[in-house]
């Protein structure tokens, strides 16, 4: 969440940033405003109330010891006392409203974003590869799947509902080389803490990185408990050190995490309905960093760097987009999109959302570092992003290699080191 103290101190500012968030309403704001007016009027008269009552207490004594008549200044300060405890359970229920607000309130994004309503005012950064010009009609992976056998939509949809997949065979095995593959990359050569976190999260998580309360009905809620299925692992992940204070010189710490994401795609409908692109279960490879402020910045652009190594090591075309205000996430300062070509849509698409989120979740959680030196303990920044997506990693390479007899030519990489070896081979029919 925002500073309050900021928010009051840079009225202006958040009022043109929130404008800029592609119609973000800003009713939450405006109770902020007006409930800090009555808090500090509320706290004036507190302390106005305590000050008049500590000086009765000292008054008491003495009347009583001269033989004078106290009963009317121990009428006032029980009056006072009364009245204390009204303005003090005012000032509780004011500051409780006023921490909801706080956090239906988004983050005040940096001033290198472009500012924009919705996609069309992304801009795009850089752009790798060339994207192979095929001597036939490229298909989509949905096709593709099927009819090697390895994709099966309609008894998954049997089994669960829409929006599920079943990978069968080879589908299986390149899902889970994929994983193996990202996660030996960012742990061996990008200097990342392999983790296996848990898969579900309870509610003070789901505050802590912002999903609530906004997002709620995008999740998935376990009946008659305090938990829910993670959507991604940057829940579990970046709540680690939730209520902690870390040492400056722990700074930064890395880490990346293989889990299944669950989301209900709530205001989805009709959306990327056919295949694998949108659905409610789906895996994913996490980048999470815990930066020191000076740094969160820098430690942004290598952590995009190393989500977009993962693309050019397996030779996939993609371009990098700065996202505008009206198109980025509710909790980030400054986000980089990577964006995979894919053939059978003859588009790009989003395989990896990179953020800074500054000390907006930090702030939610409780995370804070203490320097060398001593002095006050400071709010970490977060970051994280996709490093990648697993399953629509395996949508480009189906799309991408695909071959005019329907098989798909597969690049094999193998991390020796620092350096990838390379070899082909072919996915073929399992009918």
């Amino acid at each position: 969440m925002l500073d309050l103290r900021w928010i009051i101190e840079n009225e202006t500012l958040i009022r043109k940033k929130l404008a800029a968030r592609n119609n973000f309403p800003t009713d939450a704001l405006e109770r902020i405003l007006a409930s800090d007016g009555r808090r500090r009027e509320l706290i004036q008269k507190v302390e106005g109330a305590r000050a008049r009552k500590n000086a009765i207490s000292k008054e008491i004594p003495q009347i009583k010891k001269s033989g004078g008549d106290i009963a009317p200044l121990m009428a006032e300060s029980t009056k006072i006392g009364d009245e204390m405890a009204g303005m003090e359970k005012e000032l509780v229920d004011l500051q409780s409203s006023m921490e909801m607000d706080l956090l239906q309130i988004p983050n005040a994004f940096d001033d290198s974003v472009p500012i924009g309503s919705d996609e069309k005012g992304n801009r795009e950064v850089l752009r790798w590869g060339e994207p192979r010009a095929f001597s036939f009609t490229a298909l989509d992976h949905h096709d593709l799947g099927v009819n090697l056998g390895i994709l099966d939509f309609d008894r998954a949809t049997r089994l669960a509902t829409t929006r599920f997949t079943t990978m069968l065979g080879q589908a299986a095995r390149l899902n889970r080389a994929i994983s193996q593959f990202m996660l030996d990359l960012h742990a061996e050569k990008h200097g990342y803490t392999e983790m296996v976190p848990p898969f579900l999260a309870n509610t003070k998580s789901f505050y802590g990185t912002g999903q609530l309360p906004k997002f709620r009905e995008d999740q998935f809620k376990v009946e008659n408990t305090d938990l829910f299925l993670i959507p991604t692992a940057e829940v579990s992940v970046t709540n680690f050190f939730r209520e902690e204070i870390l040492d400056e010189a722990q700074l930064p710490k890395l880490f990346c995490a293989y889990s299944p994401c669950f989301r209900a795609e709530a205001g989805s409908y009709g959306r990327d309905t056919r295949g694998l692109i949108r659905q409610h279960q789906f895996e994913k490879v996490e980048l999470v960093i815990f930066s020191h402020p000076e740094s969160s910045m820098e430690m942004h652009e290598k952590l995009t760097a190393h989500a977009e190594e993962v693309l050019r090591q397996l030779e996939l075309p993609y371009r990098k987009m700065l996202l505008c205000s009206g198109d980025m996430g509710f909790s980030s300062l400054k986000t980089y999109d990577l964006e995979v070509w894919l053939p059978g849509q003859n588009a790009y698409r989003e395989i990896s959302s990179c953020s800074n989120f500054g000390d907006f979740q930090a702030r939610r959680m409780g995370c804070r570092f203490k320097g060398k030196e001593g002095g006050k303990p400071r709010f970490v920044h977060t970051l994280n992003g996709s490093g990648l997506a697993v399953g629509r990693t395996l949508v480009a390479i189906l799309e991408n290699y695909q071959q005019e007899d329907g098989s798909i030519l597969l690049l094999i990489v193998f991390q020796n080191g620092h350096q990838g070896d390379r070899k082909s081979t072919r996915l073929n029919s399992s009918h």
